[in-house]
């Protein structure tokens, strides 16, 4: 049933009704349109209309709270919500009371009809779960781009359901935070959440700190100890920077994606699991494939349902509403109340963000804390952006190949090669990495703090780098 359905269309806004009502019409579809939410009522409680297409700010009644109680009479009528007040809460309230899509304004009229068609061809699936009672929630996500529109509506269809995500996104976009929404709106989201980053654990201890391990198990190991699987059971299990997971761990991970079970690092028996894995990297996992560095099995396994978070350069237009988030922030906990002048706002808004929406909060917090005046002007800004290091994440040890890459033009004139055959980038990264680390711990005579600052990475990136290479550092100063 598409063409001829009559569809019942809700909104105060008299241009939207009209621009819906043509748009529908030409399509084939019966249209009637109110701009109350007691005349749409009354339609469905009469058995009219096969869909609906509601507002959520109506004069009588919000839109919202009509959904539930329009299926409560009618399981299956299917019900877009539209909304200018596009937030993730808006998305995820207007899923969880049963809505079949949830589209912001201004919204596209080809992806309004396909919506609609959909919406007439299935059967409408999912529990009508009422939050009002959180409707006050600070929300972990922030902007009102395109771009995070698409995010909002990814979190409210997958939230419900058990699927394996995979978040990919550049370091300091928030691929955390999404994972956080996906399980504090799940039907998980009593029970734990448990993150764990694969690059901030030395190999040789991820598996025991995923899957736990028995008394006498390794050297060490002088008492059993839970691992992570069995403290998210029930819940979410956030496996942070996947693609630096090591083979053996892969092969681990695999056996619970398809066994729904696992055994701990010495033990025998088989433990059941019911765990929902959410998985994120800043890496090309298909990259990694090719270069036999993950297992392609697991990777489809994992990557049932992926969310890609794009870089803040990409969604510009959030930066004054994070900024203004931050700053308010900042006045929360306690430091002076700023502002900041159209000019400078213009600058964020302009500058390339390399380490994203947390570059951006530290320097928000930053200036908070340091400017003189109450009012953040453009040269503020200006020159906080001209003396801004690289920006680094915790734990991210992409940062100091980043800076051994420009060393590459040199090493290739010097070896007579134009373009890198397989496998020769990270033989390079290898050959050059190892001993910049140890000249720049000779010059600061084993200053961890101050290599790190002269190599412009975190300083956790270069203590892991200095074990994993295995570089010997200078006693007394190796803070």
């Amino acid at each position: 049933m598409t063409a001829g359905s009559t569809i019942l269309v809700a909104d105060d806004d008299n241009s939207v009704r009209m621009v819906l009502e043509q748009a529908l019409s030409r399509a084939g579809y019966d249209v009637r349109t109110t701009s109350n939410a007691s005349t749409l009522w009354k339609w469905v409680s009469d058995g009219e209309g096969d869909l609906v297409i509601t507002d959520v700010v109506m004069p009588d009644e919000n839109g919202l709270d009509l959904v539930p109680r329009m299926l409560k009479i009618r399981p299956n009528l299917r019900i877009i919500v539209m909304s200018a007040q596009t937030t993730i809460l808006t998305a995820v309230k207007a899923s969880e009371r049963g809505a079949f899509e949830y589209l912001p304004k201004p919204f596209d009229i080809n992806e309004l009809l396909s919506v609609v068609h959909r919406g007439l061809e299935a059967s409408k699936g999912g529990v009508s779960r009422d939050r009002s009672a959180e409707d006050e929630e600070e929300m972990p996500l922030i902007g009102r781009s395109a771009a995070m529109q698409d995010i909002y509506r990814a979190i409210a269809r997958l939230m419900q359901t058990d699927l394996s995500v995979i978040i990919t996104g550049e370091s300091g976009t928030g691929k955390e935070l999404v994972a956080r929404a996906l399980h504090d709106f799940g039907k998980r989201r009593n029970k734990p959440f448990v993150a764990v980053n694969m690059a901030a654990i030395p190999r040789d201890l991820i598996e025991s700190e995923l899957f736990g391990h028995e008394k006498g198990s390794f050297t060490g190991a002088t008492s059993r100890s839970a691992g992570r699987f069995e403290q998210a059971q029930g819940g979410t299990l956030f496996l942070d920077e996947i693609g630096d997971m090591p083979p053996e761990a892969q092969t681990r991970l695999l056996r619970v994606l398809q066994e729904g079970e696992y055994t701990t690092v010495g033990g025998r028996n088989p433990i059941k699991t019911d765990v929902r894995i959410i998985a994120a990297t800043h890496r090309d996992l298909k990259q990694l494939i090719r270069q036999g560095r993950f297992r392609e099995d697991l990777y489809f396994r994992l990557n049932v349902a992926p969310i890609r978070i794009p870089p803040l350069r990409e969604r510009s237009e959030d930066v004054a509403e994070l900024t203004r988030h931050f700053l308010a922030q900042a006045a929360q906990e306690g430091l002076a109340w700023k502002t900041i002048t159209p000019e400078a706002m213009g600058r964020l808004k302009r500058h390339t963000w390399p380490g994203n929406v947390r570059e951006l909060e530290n320097m928000v917090k930053r200036l908070t804390a340091l400017c003189a005046e109450d009012e953040i002007g453009l040269g503020v800004i200006e020159a906080e952006l001209a003396e801004a290091p690289p920006a680094q994440v915790e734990g991210d040890s992409g940062g100091l190949s980043q800076s051994v890459e420009r060393h590459l033009k040199a090493y290739f004139r010097a070896h007579g090669d134009t373009l890198p055959a397989p496998g020769l980038y990270d033989r390079v990264v290898r050959e050059i990495e190892r001993p910049l680390l140890q000249l720049t711990l000779d010059a600061t005579r084993g200053n961890q703090v101050r290599a790190a600052e002269i190599l412009g990475v975190n300083r956790n990136t270069l203590r892991k780098k200095i074990r994993d290479l295995e570089i010997p550092v200078m006693r007394g100063g190796g803070k």
